[in-house]
């Protein structure tokens, strides 16, 4: 009864903007491991059970008001709701049966949506930065550089970009495939709305780009299924002589298998990552076999969260790569699922992880070797230069 390791995004919980996030092992009532399938998993030394302990005393709290709420005929996932509040867990979520299987099909590479992908600008302004060929946002007209105003009468100037995604996607909704979104939209001093009918698209996690000769663009959006094979292809058909800028800004997590393999195409084995659960250290250990050669840089934001951050932490602290930006989100702890009795699943807290030089990710995040804005790319682009060629 195996499930997927993964460090999520922040969703938007059922009670308010709750930020939640994951790390899957096993998907079983009552069952919970820190086993990684597929990844080679090293024990490095025995861990305190206290933390451990606590959190699985959570956990049988929260499946027991469940259980009695659904014999009393009242609604489990609200009682599970309540304990999980009363825990004080604050990444600690519930998701009904249907979410969690919509939530299990976006990291398969599906999702529900429109088809946009933004960025918010220094002032604050959401810019369209890329329109999906064929997706609702194409067919409606919206072309990349169109200010993006409001989405159902909201005014979204300053927001997140991850609040931004989640309202296009209708999260705080569950938003079905065929419902309506309005978006307020400008380009120029032109201002219109327009309305779109949300639609099963597939996810483009990764992009490849060549602005220059000596320059290969790697952009990942999220850790869905496959982008480390991708990531991989694309480091082995870049030019010879192209050094490569790893785009993290915005990457809301995903599977953590998918980021230990795109640690590994830039990694000749070793360290990722350690973590706890259980009471135990464990590690997570690139395969062998990376490009080491290449210089490279990876550009994290405050969007940079979860995975993406496992990620930048093992190239950071292995000295693989420059990171550039500002610092990232700061989500470094470990979440195990538990099925609820009514199919519901309730997540909290086990343990965290840490970078391989020891440095703890949750409420802290990543500093960048070197600071930049808006300017962000056009920097790297010079950095990467400065750093030679492969030879």
């Amino acid at each position: 009864m195996s499930g997927r390791d993964l460090f999520c995004q922040p969703r938007r919980g059922r009670t308010g903007v709750a930020l939640t996030a994951v790390f899957v092992g096993v998907l079983a009532a009552g069952a919970v491991t820190g086993s990684l399938p597929g990844h080679q998993e090293r024990r490095t030394e025995s861990g305190q059970a206290g933390p451990t302990a606590a959190a699985g005393g959570r956990q049988e709290d929260v499946r027991r008001a469940a259980a009695e709420a659904m014999a009393d005929g009242k609604s489990p996932l609200q009682a599970a709701e309540r304990a999980v509040s009363r825990s004080g867990d604050r990444w600690g979520a519930v998701y009904s049966r249907g979410e969690y299987e919509e939530f299990q099909e976006s990291l398969d590479g599906r999702y529900t949506g429109v088809g946009l992908r933004t960025r918010r600008e220094r002032d604050g302004r959401i810019e369209v930065t890329r329109v999906r060929a064929g997706s609702p946002a194409a067919f409606a007209g919206i072309r990349v550089g169109d200010r993006l105003r409001s989405i159902d009468g909201r005014t979204v100037d300053g927001l997140p970009v991850t609040e931004v995604v989640s309202l296009l996607r209708g999260d705080a909704d569950h938003a079905s495939v065929g419902t309506a979104v309005t978006l307020g939209l400008q380009r120029g001093t032109r201002a219109w709305s327009a309305t779109l009918r949300r639609a099963r698209l597939s996810t483009e996690s990764v992009t490849v780009r060549h602005p220059a000769s000596d320059v290969t663009v790697i952009a990942i959006s999220a850790f869905t299924k496959g982008v480390g094979d991708e990531v991989r292809s694309a480091v082995r058909h870049a030019p010879p002589a192209s050094g490569i800028i790893l785009d993290l800004r915005g990457n809301s997590g995903g599977l953590v298998t998918e980021a230990v393999a795109t640690a590994s195409a830039f990694l000749d084995g070793g360290l990722v990552a350690t973590y706890d659960v259980d009471g135990e250290q464990r590690a997570l250990h690139a395969d062998p076999g990376g490009d080491t050669t290449r210089p490279l840089v990876a550009l994290v934001d405050g969007g940079t969260m979860s995975a993406a951050e496992l990620l930048t932490g093992a190239l950071q602290d292995r000295g693989r790569a420059v990171v550039m930006g500002s610092r990232t989100f700061g989500k470094g702890s470990v979440q195990m699922p538990s099925r609820l009795p009514d199919g519901s699943v309730a997540e909290l807290t086990v343990g965290h992880y840490r970078t391989p030089g020891g440095h703890a990710v949750d409420g802290r995040g990543i500093t960048p070797d070197l600071e930049a804005g808006s300017d962000a790319m056009k920097r790297a682009e010079t950095v990467l230069t400065g750093l030679g060629t492969p030879p």
